[in-house]
């Protein structure tokens, strides 16, 4: 874990909830100077910060259906799991891949348009990786909060 002080947490929460701020305004923000914002800031982008993205509106791209489907693997060599693990990251419509504890192996995120896009990708993309004892989906009914950032006190 890397140390960090009370600055540099306000730095991380002003970036986590604009992360288009420059370095003039987030200073401005956290009472320092920009020189000074500026070495934090190219710190926590070695250190702390993975990446700067955009977070885009499913729906507006047609994507009207969250799912979770717990996986269960027939073989659990260290190449069985690599290799689903390898095939499950080609699959644009998985948004996120745990390797669980409990019932299941994996529980995968997956954004769908329709019943026939999750057909296409439950079926033909995941199914026929191979390997696969079990597949259990459920189906989001409505989103009551969704990801805005790590929690930063």
């Amino acid at each position: 874990m890397v140390k960090l002080d009370k600055v540099d947490m306000q730095i991380l929460k002003l970036l986590q909830e604009d992360g288009r701020l420059n370095n003039a305004e987030i200073a401005k923000r956290v009472f320092l100077s920009p020189p000074a914002c500026w070495k934090r800031l190219k710190f926590l982008e070695q250190e702390v910060i993975k990446n700067y993205r955009a977070f885009i509106e499913p729906k507006s791209l047609g994507y009207n259906f969250y799912a979770f489907m717990n996986i269960t693997l027939d073989l659990h060599s260290e190449e069985c799991m690599q290799h689903f693990e390898e095939e499950i990251m080609k699959i644009d419509n998985v948004i996120a891949c745990h390797n669980i504890s409990g019932r299941y192996d994996y529980l995968l995120h997956l954004v769908v348009k329709d019943m026939d896009d999750f057909h296409n990708v439950s079926m033909i993309k995941i199914r026929t990786i191979g390997n696969i004892k079990e597949m259990n989906t459920s189906f989001s009914i409505r989103e009551i909060k969704s990801f805005k950032g790590l929690p930063i006190k």
